[in-house]
């Protein structure tokens, strides 16, 4: 018998869970209303959720920082960076008055994010570009059929993004356009690779509809704390 730490969330979330559903198949009042209502209440607990994850952050590398773990120092910059942006945004640096958003251009915290924040994240995206290349050569290696058909797919749309695929296959007549690379590139993209990307969609849809399910229903607990009846 579950006791009432976990009966009272799972019964909420069946409640939760079941007039949602209602909302959305039951045209009748009051359902229609209930997903704005449902919207609102989730923003509320939105707002206690970023405190949580704001005060979790700080107590986990502020003991490290304490305990001058290994890595330490990026855990400082962390909770430096975390404090300044929390402290410009909250008091509004640079802004004229207290009624103007915090994004508003010449604020402290505008300029940190479009100086600082912006160039860093390029930054990042830009040496996982370096991963990237590592990974696709590992992965198209034309070991076997199905990486030997990936490989030539990545060739063929690599080439196809380059004027060298268009001066490659520009001598081909007219009624071999389809052999052009830069159309096969087009059509890898837009039919194959869009197959494959709906195929994925469907299954994750599939996958959150019976999750859901199964967390209404009461069936799911892991998101309690443990796998214990």
């Amino acid at each position: 018998m579950p006791s009432m730490k976990k009966m009272v969330p799972l019964f909420i979330t069946f409640i939760s869970g079941a007039m949602l559903i209602l909302a959305l198949f039951v045209p009748a009042p009051p359902f229609p209303g209930l997903e704005e209502e449902f919207s609102i209440w989730f923003d509320l607990i939105a707002v206690f959720s970023f405190l949580l994850g704001g005060g979790n952050l700080l107590r986990v590398h502020l003991k490290k920082v304490a305990r001058q773990e290994r890595d330490w120092m990026f855990s400082l910059v962390t909770v430096l960076g975390f404090m300044l942006m929390l402290f410009l945004g909250l008091f509004k640096i640079g802004a004229n008055d207290w009624s103007a958003n915090y994004l508003a251009s010449g604020t402290a915290f505008k300029w940190m994010y479009d100086a600082v924040f912006v160039p860093l994240q390029a930054t990042i995206f830009s040496l996982l570009a370096f991963f990237v290349a590592s990974a696709a050569f590992r992965a198209f290696r034309a070991k076997t059929r199905e990486a030997t058909i990936l490989l030539i797919a990545a060739f063929i749309i690599l080439i196809g993004r380059t004027p060298i695929g268009v001066m490659m296959t520009s001598w081909l007549p007219k009624s071999l356009e389809f052999f052009h690379i830069p159309n096969l590139s087009g059509w890898i993209l837009s039919v194959p690779n869009m197959a494959g990307q709906r195929a994925v969609m469907i299954g994750i849809a599939l996958g959150i509809i019976s999750t859901s399910l199964k967390m209404i229903l009461g069936i799911e607990r892991s998101w309690l704390g443990g796998n214990d009846k």
